[in-house]
């Protein structure tokens, strides 16, 4: 594409941004429920279209997909009025007898690139933020889901004028460089792998755009010996193998206590059964990899290993049975990269040091887990190891709270998002001082001769 066609193609987002249509509280609520209206229309082709992409459940879809971002949208319209007031904060003595006040405003037009595994919730959830704060987008979803996609472009179409949320397809690598090159976004949010995070950071910085990276990583999962084993087993398997596995704050690993761990793979394999039958390859509620690419990807992985449950899969149908493995030697694929499949690689550790050493292999995980009775224990895995969020005695169930951030650390990402963060990853937090005309002393200008014991004891 040429630049000067993506400027033309994009010019009118700018124009209608710098109209000020947008930023009236009036306009954003609308628009909120211009979406809600829209998802609520479209819900039963967006479920069918993510049965032909991933072969997810209606169930399914509506918990990971158009629930989560229908609860967004909910949140954003009982509370957009108040996060759109100014913050008051205090004002120091040097300034009085002024008033301080923070006031959040949009940042302009957005760029947001979504992600293949839940093609719906992680374009649109992101969307909620960039209304709520009063912008105009530019959404690019994923092209490896694109009957979920098609569906999308109708229901923008149908519902808000192309020149305010913009929609645009085709292959990542061909499609993002140009629009990034060609046109300044005031934000980029992308979700996806660090290595295409990395050319997208790249490239923002070029032009000092600000960026939010929702990335991924190895996600441990531990299981102390004092862990009700039960319970951990069922939320273990219920979060690891949902999408098929294909979720990047799925446990990506368990580290399980020596002393616990044949109960828990006992109970896992157990679980597994119950949750997906004998036959998953024929139960309704396990979904299928995404594309070929993928599936030989993680059918190299089985050979890394001992299978000791599942490891059937079928590439004509992208099945991967959910699949326990072990005796994994340490420099294994499976235990280098994120796997984003339906394997769980299953550890054993007898003291928390060695458990320590083997998470911080692949530093600031974007999730970990732990499973304790132990109030100390549980407090020196939370506070010990750097991590984008998590859970003790559950698993990726953060994820569903919208009043807890959702981001990486360190290599997981950059920002937060998620209900009230949301607005503010795409708002700008303007710091504003107002100042009465009816006090003005004159120690505060020239000469300053004589005047620093007054400075010292002003500005302390």
């Amino acid at each position: 594409m040429q630049e000067g066609t993506m400027e033309e193609l994009l010019g009118p987002s700018r124009r209608y941004f710098d109209s000020g249509v947008t930023r009236p509280y009036a306009f954003r609520h609308k628009q909120l429920k211009q979406l809600k209206k829209a998802l609520i229309k479209y819900e039963k082709p967006l479920h069918q279209a993510l049965y032909q992409d991933l072969k997810k459940s209606p169930e399914e879809s509506w918990v990971t997909e158009t629930g989560f971002v229908l609860s967004e949208i909910n949140i954003a319209l009982r509370r957009l009025r108040r996060w759109m007031k100014p913050v008051k904060v205090p004002t120091n003595l040097l300034n009085f007898p002024s008033s301080s006040f923070v006031l959040p405003e949009p940042v302009g037009v957005v760029l947001i690139i979504g992600a293949w595994n839940y093609p719906f919730q992680l374009l649109m959830a992101p969307l909620v933020g960039a209304i709520a704060a009063g912008n105009c987008v530019v959404l690019k979803p994923s092209e490896h889901a694109p009957a979920t996609a098609a569906v999308i472009r109708e229901l923008l179409n149908e519902f808000f004028p192309n020149q305010y949320i913009h929609f645009v397809e085709g292959e990542g690598a061909a499609v993002v460089p140009p629009l990034v090159k060609a046109f300044r976004f005031d934000h980029i949010f992308y979700t996806g792998n660090a290595q295409v995070g990395k050319l997208i950071y790249g490239m923002a910085a070029e032009q000092l755009i600000p960026v939010t990276l929702e990335l991924g990583g190895k996600s441990p999962c531990i299981v102390e010996a004092d862990a009700n084993i039960k319970v951990a087993a069922r939320r273990i398997a219920v979060t690891k193998f949902s999408n098929a596995g294909q979720m990047c704050i799925a446990p990506d690993y368990v580290l399980v206590h020596a002393s616990k761990k044949d109960a828990l793979i006992k109970a896992l394999q157990a679980n597994i059964r119950q949750f997906y039958s004998d036959d998953p390859a024929t139960h309704e509620n396990f979904g299928r990899i995404i594309n070929t690419r993928q599936f030989d990807r993680l059918d190299s992985y089985l050979q890394q290993g001992t299978i000791i449950h599942g490891g059937r899969r079928n590439r004509d149908q992208l099945f991967i049975e959910p699949t326990l493995i072990e005796q994994l030697p340490a420099d294994a694929g499976l235990l280098q990269e994120e796997i984003f499949g339906p394997i769980l690689p299953i550890l054993s550790f007898q003291t928390m040091q060695e458990a320590r050493e083997i998470v911080l292999r692949h530093p600031h995980p974007l999730a970990l887990y732990v499973f304790t009775g132990s109030w100390q224990k549980e407090k020196e895995w939370m506070t010990g190891i750097a991590f984008g969020g998590g859970c003790v005695n559950n698993t990726s169930w953060h994820a569903t709270n919208p009043y807890l951030p959702f981001g990486g650390s360190g290599r997981s990402g950059i920002g937060a998002y998620h209900g009230r963060n949301s607005f503010d990853t795409f708002s700008h937090h303007k710091s504003i001082l107002k100042t009465p005309a009816w006090f003005d002393p004159s120690m505060k200008y020239p000469p300053f001769k004589g005047k620093l014991w007054l400075f010292r004891w002003f500005v302390r």
